[in-house]
């Protein structure tokens, strides 16, 4: 359950000390790469936590998310709107909802724990 976790603050740590810049145009796909990957990473956090995750799950919705946001922000551009809107509004919607889920989760378990260790 650790190791997304640690992957993730080793890619932050990673992506501040270096000097790649993204060119402006290509923000729009980033965000959305950005959100789809957050989303995915928190939805595995969850099947984790509710004893459900499945690694093809999680491998083939990383990669469906990031290819259809990346669809929509492509055809958002070349019709003149911004579709990529859409896709991050999405994923903030699912990535709050994750973890809000997951925020119970690790309440019930700790406060399970605690009543669990004043019995004794």
């Amino acid at each position: 359950m650790w190791l997304p976790l640690i992957g993730l603050i080793i890619g932050i740590i990673l992506g501040l000390s270096s000097q790649f810049t993204i060119p402006d145009e290509y923000s729009n796909y980033l965000s959305i790469a950005v959100l789809a990957a957050l989303d995915t990473l928190f939805g595995g956090i969850r099947a984790h936590l509710q004893n459900i995750y499945d690694q093809a799950v999680f491998v083939s919705g990383f990669f469906f998310n990031i290819l259809l946001a990346a669809s929509l922000a492509f055809l958002g551009v070349h019709l003149g709107v911004d579709l990529y809107l859409v896709a991050v509004f999405a994923f903030g919607v699912r990535l709050f909802q994750n973890i809000a889920v997951i925020r119970r989760i690790l309440i019930s378990k700790w406060s399970l724990s605690r009543n669990k260790s004043e019995k004794n």
